[in-house]
């Protein structure tokens, strides 16, 4: 039966002290893949009230970790074994990084008498993670487990979030001590000044053509809709960054679209002619940026105000008008407080933006090669899924489709990484099933997507997790393909795929598999998979031209070809 942590007056495996803590600081799910090295954690979590999903790869351990980290704010845990599992998992790591997800990772180790001889499955952790987590470091004394476990906590949590790596020796989990308990941790998280909102008030007041783009992590539903009471109060054209459209419900009048790949260009538009732009939590990164072209480096055309919790983000790569170092939610908050003291004089500008967006996300209007319509497709699954559903996806083409054409309505229905990384969205929907059984979970993956970590179907099944996987399988790298048509046309290299039929993967593993080929079958397909009450794969055959919502294959590469013959 498990149990509660036991006592610390009495002594303790480094194992147990380990266990004890994730319990103290409210850890209630764990995700691993088991190895020798941490023999003695899994035995401690045998007693623990700590649920555990074993995986089928550490990029799957990771990514559902991490997906964890982006729907609840707390740090998602995962355990890899040393040396392959570790290497594995840094796919996940580098996932938390770029979209700075809170995340701990502990990692198997060596025995600390065997280190620097390249014993088996030696790795350097904290040179290995040390550029690509938050913090990495190994615990050396068993003692010092409450210690370094709360500082992980709080690295993981405080300023701009992200990944922690904690390496485990393997003799340290095995020795025992009498230790007392660290205290929960509590998120270190800042507020904006009263001197920082009246500028911001005076911002505003002098602005023409203001622009707001969320973006970010450090978000709840509460902040979110206090960030609705400041945009209606002002009457501001809300964007968002790149997969960050859970931040801003889509039927909002003031929802103006997503800044992310291949854009709305009157957006884009929108904000080079901005005079303000009010830019709460995001990074303004590369893909946000339009390549960092939206806003001049260092110093901004427009007025910007960044607001973001990290204070060494702020002046980073654009010097603001205004800095204030403040978490999201938090700004979000104060700003609901504030009021114009007249009438903004921006209202015409609001509303053409949002019409703007209406023709630009209307599927109606898009129609593309072949049998099977994506913009029908993602209109379905607007029309057939609750509003609360959680969609997933992963990196390729198809997710453009998704992005630009289904309106996320509410605070945690979207994972989906910043960092472009493919093999993404089965894992998270696994793990945010495993968190919310009762909700409606999607994942959409291409096939080069899905078969990167699609044996994480298996752990769905083993745990009668319903998710539906909808694989778009065009034959190839699709993304990858766009740009040799832009940059190579006709020479095609190292793009093209021979796959299975997905649906008959799906059957093979104990779930419901469908094969889709025309725009007619989607929808009763979605309606048996739901049915099904069993983990889904819908294989859907997506005609190779049909590569963006705007432009075929022949489309790109007869550009390209007239481009070069100038």
């Amino acid at each position: 039966m498990p149990t509660s942590p036991i006592s610390t007056l009495l002594p303790r495996t480094g194992g147990q002290i380990l266990v004890d803590q994730l319990h103290v600081h409210g850890i209630g799910h764990v995700f691993c893949v088991p190895g020798e090295s941490f023999l003695a954690v899994l035995d401690a979590l045998y007693d623990a009230w700590i649920n555990v999903t074993v995986c089928r790869q550490e990029g799957g351990v990771a990514m559902m970790a991490e997906a964890h980290g982006k729907l609840t704010g707390v740090p998602g845990i995962g355990f890899v074994t040393r040396g392959p599992g570790a290497t594995n998992a840094a796919h996940g790591i580098h996932v938390a990084k770029q979209d700075s997800t809170p995340m701990i990772l502990f990692v198997g180790q060596i025995a600390r008498g065997t280190r620097g001889r390249e014993a088996f499955q030696e790795l350097d952790y904290r040179a290995v993670f040390g550029s690509l987590a938050k913090w990495a470091t190994e615990i050396d004394d068993p003692a010092r487990i409450p210690e370094i476990v709360s500082r992980a906590f709080h690295v993981a949590t405080s300023g701009r979030p992200g990944p922690v790596v904690i390496a485990l020796p393997e003799d340290m989990l095995t020795e025992s001590c009498i230790v007392d308990n660290a205290q929960p941790f509590k998120p270190t998280e800042s507020w904006p000044g009263e001197p920082a909102l009246h500028s911001l008030h005076a911002l505003l007041a002098q602005a023409v053509k203001p622009v707001v783009l969320l973006g970010g992590s450090g978000w709840n539903a509460a902040g979110v809709d206090d960030l609705k009471q400041f945009v209606e109060r002002y009457d501001l054209p809300v964007a968002v960054s790149f997969r960050r459209q859970m931040l801003f419900p889509a039927s909002h009048s003031n929802f103006i679209g997503d800044v992310g790949l291949g854009p709305n260009p009157e957006l884009i538009q929108r904000f080079r002619e901005a005079d303000l732009v009010l830019a709460i939590g995001a990074r303004l990164s590369e893909t946000a940026s339009q390549g960092y072209t939206l806003l001049n480096i260092p110093n901004p055309v427009q007025k910007l105000v960044h607001v973001h919790p990290g204070a060494e983000e702020l002046g980073s790569v654009y010097q603001p008008h205004l800095a204030i170092n403040a978490t999201p939610s938090h700004f979000a908050a104060a700003a609901a407080r504030l009021k114009p003291g007249k009438p903004v004089s921006w209202s015409k500008h609001t509303r053409s933006a949002r019409a703007s967006y209406e023709r630009w996300s209307d599927t109606r209007t898009i129609s593309s090669p072949g049998r099977l319509q994506m913009a029908h497709v993602i209109a379905t699954l607007q029309k057939r899924l609750p509003d609360d559903a959680i969609l997933c996806n992963g990196a390729g083409n198809y997710a453009t489709w998704l992005h630009r054409f289904y309106r996320f309505e509410h605070f945690g229905t979207q994972l989906a990484p910043t960092s472009g990384s493919m093999g993404y969205g089965v894992p998270a929907a696994v793990a945010a099933k495993r968190l919310y059984p009762e909700r409606t979970v999607v994942a959409l993956a291409g096939d080069g997507c899905f078969l990167m970590n699609g044996q994480e179907f298996a752990t769905a099944v083993q745990y009668k997790l319903s998710i539906i996987v909808i694989v778009i399988d065009n034959g190839m790298y699709g993304t990858i393909r766009m740009h040799q048509e832009k940059h190579y046309p006709g020479r095609v290299s190292a793009t093209a795929l021979t796959n299975p039929d997905f649906a008959a993967y799906a059957r093979a593993f104990g779930g419901h598999g469908e094969r889709v080929e025309t725009t007619e079958e989607f929808a009763p397909a979605l309606e048996r998979a739901q049915a099904s009450g069993l983990p889904a794969i819908l294989h859907c055959l997506l005609d190779a031209e049909a590569i963006t919502p705007n432009a075929s294959l022949t489309d790109l590469r007869n550009a390209a070809l007239a481009a070069k013959s100038r």
